[in-house]
């Protein structure tokens, strides 16, 4: 088992934490908060199994451990993280990995100079549904892609002065889009937003074109509807993904259009063909995409693999989010 700590008990720690003590890869053995109270609620969960600090350099410069994970806000993350990967201890790390590109690729020669893993939480590239639809683009299923939609709405529950919706929220999606092509480069970012509530835009709508398709991706914490959809679409078949449904969240769907070589030939003829085939929903049991991702890096760091989730990932996710923010903010 590879032994952890936690840094940072905040919004997103305690679902770390959780699903560290519940893998049989690792060792929970400590989670570090500056905020007592957050410790308290850590000691009520875990109890005396954990050990708890206040001070994030003595929690990892206890001897024997392997994984740090860290869930701080950036600024503190990345002191965090340089010092983590310094001490040559494997990296966790929420995203995104940074905000910056400088810092990105710090992080990145660290974890190469001192021959360290580093996982980014990405982990919609670890739930089972997005693994099948990947599954499908890759075996041909789907035949070429179109495109590829994707929408992130809520109420909240967070409007964050220092983070838009689109790092966010659409960093999820970008992350998809990257796995699903294969680290392919885009084309073009494009990206607008609006601001109300302070400085930050809650709202984005980000367009990126690849070689061979455009997808458009929706971040909204400014709607009454809870939105977690994507869609993809194949010149054979079309996807629906729906995460907020408790059941039938993917819908495969046998639809397009037919392509022969008398199409349009007739004069004012301006219609395709449309086929209209069956509607197909597979039973996928319902597995942690966090846990998922956790257990694939404890084996990349038992075979000395990269993750999929790694810094060249999260370097390439970064730099769509660049490209889009800069877009966004020169209108």
């Amino acid at each position: 088992m590879l032994n952890a700590v936690l840094i940072g008990f905040g919004y997103w720690g305690p679902n770390i934490a959780k699903n560290l003590n519940l893998s049989p890869e690792y060792n929970l053995t400590g989670i570090c908060d500056i905020n007592e109270n957050a410790l308290e609620k850590a000691k009520r969960i875990f109890g005396d199994r954990v050990k708890y600090y206040t001070d994030w350099q003595e929690a990892i410069a206890k001897q024997n451990i392997n994984v740090v994970a860290v869930a701080l806000r950036d600024t503190e993350q990345q002191e965090v993280s340089r010092s983590v990967l310094e001490r040559g201890l494997n990296l966790f790390i929420e995203k995104p990995m940074a905000t910056n590109m400088e810092d990105a690729i710090l992080l990145k020669e660290l974890a190469e100079k001192n021959k360290v893993k580093v996982h980014v939480d990405h982990q919609m590239i670890f739930n089972p549904f997005i693994r099948r639809i990947k599954s499908m683009l890759d075996s041909g299923e789907l035949g070429e892609i179109v495109y590829i939609e994707s929408s992130r709405s809520n109420l909240g529950p967070h409007i964050k002065k220092d983070m838009n919706a689109l790092w966010d929220l659409a960093v999820h999606d970008v992350a998809v889009l990257d796995f699903f092509c294969g680290g392919q480069k885009p084309l073009s970012v494009n990206c607008i937003g609006q601001q109300k509530f302070g400085t930050e835009e809650v709202i984005t709508y980000l367009t990126i074109k690849y070689d061979s398709f455009v997808s458009m991706i929706k971040s909204n914490w400014f709607s009454p509807n809870k939105e977690r959809m994507m869609v993809v679409s194949g010149t054979k078949k079309m996807v629906v993904f729906d995460d907020v449904k408790t059941d039938e969240k993917l819908a495969i769907y046998d639809k397009g259009i037919d392509i022969s070589d008398s199409m349009f030939e007739e004069y004012g003829k301006l219609e395709a063909k449309v086929r209209l085939g069956d509607l197909y929903i597979p039973n996928i049991d319902f597995e942690d995409a966090m846990l998922n991702g956790l257990n694939h890096f404890a084996q990349c760091i038992h075979n000395n693999t990269e993750s999929q989730s790694n810094h060249d990932a999260a370097i390439r996710v970064i730099d769509i989010l660049l490209k889009a923010n800069n877009a966004m903010r020169e209108l």
